[in-house]
């Protein structure tokens, strides 16, 4: 079982919006902040934005005012992602990381969940 777990996944046409999901698993608690990635076909995995338990959003300057992060990390060890106004250049898988505490092991890390899909077609 992972520490994260995606959803919300999907194709949605340009201009379209989604709703991804991502809720720590029973192996992971204490989580300072989470946050989301994605990794475009053939490129670099890169930074979207993240949530701190207290509830502060940051977001890269490449979603700002499309995307929407929000949840609840500090209690229910959940995050949102709503995405608008959605571009082809969007379409990436979206990995959700979290920085938390390993319930077996104790260890403080970064730990992550597979991913999903969001493709945005023209």
């Amino acid at each position: 079982q992972d520490h994260l777990v995606e959803s919300g996944g999907g194709l949605v046409q340009a201009g379209g919006s989604l709703r991804l999901s991502c809720a720590g698993t029973g192996r992971i608690f204490s989580i300072d902040k989470m946050t989301w990635y994605r990794q475009g076909p053939g490129k670099q995995r890169e930074w979207v934005g993240d949530i701190s338990a207290d509830g502060v959003t940051n977001y890269s300057e490449l979603v700002k005012g499309r995307f929407t992060i929000s949840g609840d990390v500090a209690r229910k060890y959940t995050m949102f992602l709503d995405m608008s106004s959605l571009k082809p250049e969007d379409t990436a898988v979206y990995l959700c990381a979290a920085e938390g505490r390993d319930t077996a092991t104790m260890y403080f890390g970064l730990y992550w969940g597979q991913g999903t899909q969001v493709t945005v077609s023209s």
